[in-house]
């Protein structure tokens, strides 16, 4: 037998071994150990040798982090302590990023960037149904639908220019962007109903803003909007507060077919209906001359659901949303959008979150793919589309993370390949290496990555805080780059962004280059600059203009100096990372003069396996907490089978053993994030249905509404109480 011939052999077979996708892997593994084993020792160990020699030969080399990850920010000079980019050299001198290139300093001008990035490439992409491909437009004919549109709102009557709105109550869908763009043809203000919001929030929303055109996506939302307005007439005495929608609204377009009865409802009320094809026709025919906005003209008015009162309406210029774009792709680095990248767009469009991201892959040429409108079939749309690009929030990782636990919990051998491939990857993390090439992604974690469509390269998470260990295994299991961002609305999304090469958890990482970040002292909370804790405040070209029609409010959150104030709690780390690690507004004070911040103690608990959503709830005239819980059904069905307990959730719910086991654990996870004992609940209230923001107890960003969850919940918290007195 030729030794330098089997040798060859062997080292070939196992390269196809390693680069394989089949899932016979382990089989072709053996096959070449018993090929080595009857050759003989000698050429069993210079076959090893070999295949060291051949892993190191091919093994992944770190990527470089993009700043030294000791120092990941400036801070200039002065008392203040205020914390800069190291992404925009010119930040320490007080300055921010608007702009990349001149020549793109609105979303009208990014997006024809995007026409020339892309050599007109695909750009919107859809599917009809579950079943069916994705298909696609191309920009150019995305531009010229845009532009139709836009020329058709002006036929209808719209004047052109910054100081006319127009509304769309729609879920994330091509029309959505053309109706966007063709506003910003004509230098139209954008104002997105939320789709969850409700009637009586958009209604409040067309009566400020004084709408008379809303786009909406189908029949159900037309007649949630004639509901509204039915109640109304331009006769009635209006009591302040009342939305007045028949004051102004006087056209829908809807992009969905209607039924007659709806037609013959909206010309009761005086509302014209017209359907999306006809304003593009009309459009068309008419052809409008385009009236490009300005950078300093407002580009919309996002409102933000707020958990108490009326929404409130943020005033956002194009210089503003292009800043906050650019400010995270230089943060970005190589990572950011290219040509050639897919997004998949599932997030609300009626959030600068997603709307950021979507107008950030335009201008770089990059394409989007619309989900089919249920986020049940996400997985579907997922594997369909293959996206590399993806925003996502806590809520949807969190049930990644815990689906794959709870499947290995049910067997000993899935729990532990899945711990080691856990920490063979992390290991890899820590080292600075991202891939999905290595054996554990194709041996542990092959079904997760093609659940996102096999393809995922970037990751953007927001909207809330995301758990340490949660975020370290998606980047383990998706081997793609995921990055954790703070922002608000106000800011227009990104205020801080976690660079490549960070891959240490519990923080939000340095300033985007388009704002800085100064602390300040909350002193009836013990929070203290020079401690560097406080609330965070902003300053920068991403920073909006004021609440609209709002100047009482604008005041109360932007100061004189131009630093707005977010209400959240932040603390520097020693690298110049930022962990938020509070909330100003929701504390109370319990009857013996301790203060209570109730979402610290969720965020303790909800890491119980067992805790889905927690609402902590006191009052000042108590002097304990109580809790309103919503079990992870998974955990507890599984604890109550294995403990011959039968009946569904709501049956276990009212179980006095369920009840001990979850408030046990509850306080277990308390003790051992540090709560102190007035923090800890004294009693819980288990409920089957979770938070939502259909059922009105969370907002559409996923955050609880206190207020309400505290009224629907009013029999159950006063009944805890009488029992504790």
């Amino acid at each position: 037998m030729n030794f330098v011939s089997d040798l060859l052999k062997w080292i070939k077979a196992v390269r196809q071994s390693i680069m394989s996708n089949s899932t016979g892997l382990f089989d072709e593994l053996e096959g070449c150990l018993q090929y080595v084993g009857g050759t003989g020792g000698a050429l069993a160990i210079t076959g090893v040798a070999a295949a060291t020699a051949y892993y190191y030969a091919t093994r992944p080399i770190p990527e470089k982090p993009l700043v030294p990850l000791d120092n990941q920010c400036p801070i200039e000079d002065g008392p203040e302590q205020i914390h800069v980019s190291k992404f925009y050299k010119e930040a320490k001198d007080g300055k921010y990023i608007s702009c990349i290139s001149d020549d793109a300093r609105t979303l009208y001008q990014m997006f024809r960037k995007g026409v020339i990035e892309s050599n007109n490439g695909p750009c919107l992409g859809w599917r009809d149904n579950s079943h069916s491909p994705y298909q696609w437009m191309n920009f150019n004919e995305a531009l010229l639908r845009a532009k139709n549109f836009g020329s058709g709102l002006i036929a209808l009557g719209l004047r052109p220019g910054p100081r006319t709105f127009v509304g769309i109550y729609s879920t994330n869908r091509p029309e959505w962007i053309l109706f966007e763009q063709g506003c910003y043809c004509y230098s139209l203000v954008v104002v997105p109903l939320y789709d969850t919001l409700g009637p009586d929030a958009c209604a409040f929303i067309i009566s400020q803003t004084e709408i008379s055109v809303v786009v909406v996506e189908d029949d159900k939302k037309v007649n949630l909007i004639l509901d509204k307005a039915s109640k109304v007439s331009d006769n009635e005495i209006i009591e302040k507060g009342t939305p007045m929608m028949m004051r102004s609204l006087r056209k829908l377009v809807v992009m969905k077919e209607i039924r007659p009865a709806t037609h013959q409802r909206a010309k009761n009320l005086g509302i014209e209906l017209h359907t999306f094809d006809e304003v593009e026709k009309l459009g068309a025919s008419k052809n409008f001359p385009e009236m490009e906005p300005k950078p300093s003209d407002l580009c919309t008015v996002c409102y933000t659901s707020g958990t108490t009162g009326n929404p409130k309406g943020v005033m956002l210029s194009h210089m503003n949303v292009v800043s906050g774009c650019v400010g995270v792709l230089l943060q970005l680095g190589p990572h950011k959008p290219r040509v050639g990248d897919v997004m998949i767009s599932f997030l609300p469009l009626a959030h600068m979150l997603e709307r950021c991201c979507e107008n950030a892959v335009y201008y770089n040429g990059g394409a989007v793919g619309f989900y089919s409108g249920d986020i049940k079939e996400l997985t579907s749309d997922l594997k369909a589309l293959k996206p590399t690009l993806m925003p996502a929030v806590p809520r949807l990782l969190n049930r990644v993370y815990d689906k794959v636990f709870a499947e290995a919990e049910r067997s000993s051998v899935k729990k532990m390949l899945l711990r080691m491939a856990l920490n063979a990857k992390e290991a890899e993390i820590k080292r600075g290496i991202i891939r999905r090439s290595s054996i554990w992604d194709k041996v542990v974690f092959r079904k997760i990555q093609e659940g996102f469509g096999g393809r995922l390269r970037l990751m953007v998470v927001g909207s809330a805080p995301l758990s340490p260990t949660v975020l370290t295994f998606c980047r383990a299991a998706l081997g793609s780059l995921i990055c954790e961002g703070y922002g608000q609305t106000e800011c227009t999304a990104p205020i801080t962004l976690t660079v490549q090469g960070d891959f240490v958890p519990g923080h939000v990482g340095p300033p985007v280059a388009c704002n800085s970040i100064k602390l300040v002292d909350v002193p009836e909370m013990e929070y203290y600059a020079s401690q560097q804790q406080g609330e965070i405040c902003v300053k920068g070209a991403n920073v909006f203009i004021g609440y609209y029609k709002d100047p009482v409010r604008t005041a109360e959150t932007i100061d004189e100096d131009g630093w707005h104030h977010t209400g959240d709690i932040g603390q520097w780390l020693p690298n110049g990372t930022l962990k938020v690690i509070d909330r100003k507004k929701h504390i109370f004070k319990l009857s013996q003069g301790e203060y209570i911040v109730p979402e610290k103690i969720e965020n303790a608990y909800i890491r119980s396996m067992y805790v889905e959503q927690a609402f902590v709830h006191g009052e000042s005239l108590k002097s304990c907490v109580v809790a309103i819980v919503v079990p992870d059904v998974d955990a507890v069905k599984l604890w109550a089978i294995q403990n011959g307990i039968p009946g569904t959730l709501s049956v276990l719910c009212n179980n006095r053993e369920v009840k001990t086991l979850i408030l046990n654990d509850m306080l277990r996870m308390g003790r051992e994030t540090g709560l102190k004992s007035f923090e800890q609940v004294k009693d819980i209230y288990l409920h089957p249905d979770p938070f939502s923001v259909q059922n009105g107890l969370l907002t559409p960003t996923f955050k609880s509404r206190r207020p309400q969850i505290k009224n629907y919940f009013a029999p159950q918290l006063d009944d805890m109480y009488k029992h504790l007195d």
